[in-house]
């Protein structure tokens, strides 16, 4: 009895062993062959990666705007160190000083110092020169990687529109704001790798075996910036900055026929190859993600849809121009209390008459006046390839107020941004066609070229009604306030602007930002081109400030593009 029942017991245990022996080998040999395979391979391989080159950007003329070049990783392998960690920071730190010799010295010694680890970086992206000079020190432990770094041969010039490379939360060149950030992926390429066999040590088997994945280097990216319009801008707006006492500025320039921007400049800027130096709220571009009240160059667009829509012509004459409007118990007046009775509308554009654009709102109707707000292309983002461009938001339909409508025909109580502004003027000098704005126009990768296609455009305004406001905007250069800056012998359209800032709820009466908008020449536009100027000292209006400024820059475009006075 007691016999049978130990070899049941053992065979039992055996029969369950088995089974588990059995459950083992499928688990292992089954289920997981794979993973153990792939950890078999890479013990067995050792993997190099080869940076992919970033893209250059290029402007219109395929001079690169930005570039980069050969650059160096400067490492330290801590169990091939000879000397104490204080000695090489001594000895290293003069060299790839940052921020201070004792500083980079100190940082140095405490990276050296780390008994965690067997690898450490000391310094990204050193020249050649200064990789040369460290291998001169013959210092054991010390050694490099080949990397890259970004290059703006033009200096600062169009640092909002490019942005910068920066490093992402893993190290890896990252492109940030403008033309780095929103096209990264087809600038950074992919990087390739190198797999080698490797020893027991890890070190690579010379005569073992390989594989390639070759690199796909970063595409090449042509815009339509013209350098030489660009230069224009950045020098006049510097000059324009000192002369009017501003604390800011911006400058757009457009193609309107397509909506290629030509330059677009803001000051105070900043230089992209050392970002890290700035304050980080210079590096938004201004043009496309800060807003503004337009004030009076609004008016054209007000003015455009009401004629469009039929509900006046450039000889209507205003009846409640004689004086101050009351709206919802708010009192409306003009720039300089100065009245113009019955005042055509051609008149109230060259005055720039916020009673007389009251009276326009009233016949155009809320209803049309948002329409044509909207298609116009405000309370909306622009589309432009640039990254953060942002778009404010227009106040909901059932909440504009009657003094909402009115203060909106003068162009205060609305926001709109620069890039949104200058592309609705534009939209007149097009003949009514409002055009996407861009900056990429070709995309180039190895051996392939691909070009971005046009916005084929939106008609927002007949052409006869472009055609009529165009006079009147040209009307009201040549006499208007600022007719006394106008470059004789060119037709201009444009418009003045000066408004309000908005502060906690009121205006400051103060402080101001004073815009100019037109283009030019007014029957076969060139360009079309927005100046504001933030907080001009000098004086705070946009007719002896922005405008002569517009001006000073248009007289070079006028010689660059070799348009001659009529």
């Amino acid at each position: 009895m007691s016999g049978g029942w130990r070899i049941n017991f053992l065979l039992i245990f055996f029969l369950v062993f088995s089974g588990l022996v059995g459950y083992k080998l499928f688990y292992w040999q089954i289920l997981k062959a794979e993973e153990l395979a792939a950890a078999a391979e890479k013990q067995h391989w050792v993997s190099f990666e080869i940076p992919a080159k970033r893209g250059d950007i290029l402007a219109s003329d395929g001079f690169p705007l930005a570039t980069s070049e050969e650059a160096f990783l400067v490492f330290a392998s801590i169990p091939d160190l000879k000397e104490k960690p204080e000695v090489v920071a001594s000895k290293i730190a003069p060299l790839i000083v940052e921020e201070g010799v004792e500083k980079t010295e100190q940082m140095i010694k405490q990276r050296l110092s780390r008994e965690d680890l067997v690898w450490v970086p000391l310094r990204h992206k050193v020249s050649r020169q200064t990789k040369e000079n460290l291998e001169k020190l013959n210092i054991a432990g010390i050694g490099f990687e080949e990397e890259e770094k970004r290059d703006y041969p033009e200096g600062s010039i169009s640092a909002h529109l490019l942005g910068f490379v920066g490093a992402d939360i893993n190290g890896k060149d990252k492109g940030y704001f403008g033309l780095e950030g929103y096209y990264d992926l087809e600038l950074r390429g992919q990087p390739g790798f190198v797999h080698r066999e490797k020893d027991a040590l890890g070190r690579p088997i010379l005569v073992g075996e390989s594989k390639e994945e070759k690199r796909i280097n970063g595409k090449n990216l042509l815009t339509t910036i013209d350098r030489s319009v660009q230069l224009i801008v950045e020098e006049k707006l510097k000059i324009g900055l000192r002369r009017y006492g501003a604390v800011s500025g911006s400058v757009v320039v457009m193609e309107p026929k397509n909506g290629a921007i030509l330059a677009m400049a803001s000051l105070p800027s900043y230089d992209p190859a050392f970002y890290w130096k700035y304050d980080k709220t210079l590096f938004p571009n201004p043009i496309i993600a800060s807003s503004y009240e337009p004030g009076s160059t609004f008016k054209v667009l007000v003015m455009a849809a009401a004629i469009d829509s039929g509900v006046v012509s450039p000889e209507t004459h205003c009846d409640k121009c004689a004086g101050p409007r009351n709206i919802s118990g708010y009192t409306i007046r003009t720039w300089n209390d100065k009245y113009f009775p019955d005042s055509t509308m051609t008149e109230v554009i060259q005055h720039s008459d916020n009673v007389g654009m009251v009276f326009v709102s009233e016949r155009l109707g809320k209803e049309k006046l948002l329409a044509y707000i909207k298609n116009f292309g405000f309370g909306k983002p622009t589309g432009i390839d640039l990254q953060e461009e942002t778009s404010p938001p227009l106040r909901p339909d059932g909440e504009w107020k009657p003094i909402d409508l009115a203060t909106a025909s003068f162009g205060q109580g609305i926001a709109v941004t620069p890039l949104q502004m200058v592309r609705a003027v534009g939209t007149i000098a097009n003949k009514g066609g409002l055009v996407k704005a861009f900056v990429v126009k070709k995309i180039i990768g190895e051996g392939k070229e691909k070009e971005i296609p046009l916005s084929g455009g939106v008609q927002v305004i007949k052409p006869s009604t472009a055609a009529i406001i165009t006079e009147m905007m040209v009307n009201a250069v040549d006499n208007g306030e600022a007719k006394w800056a106008k470059p004789k012998g060119f037709r201009i359209a444009g418009k003045t602007g000066t408004a309000q800032i908005p502060v906690a709820g009121h205006y400051d009466e103060e402080k101001t930002i004073a815009s100019f908008v037109g283009f030019a020449p007014a029957d076969e536009p060139k360009f079309v081109m927005l100046v504001t100027l933030r907080e001009p000292t000098s004086s705070p209006w946009g007719s002896e400030t922005a405008a002569p400024l517009w001006f000073d820059i248009a007289k070079e475009l006028f010689t660059y593009y070799g348009i001659l006075p009529e």
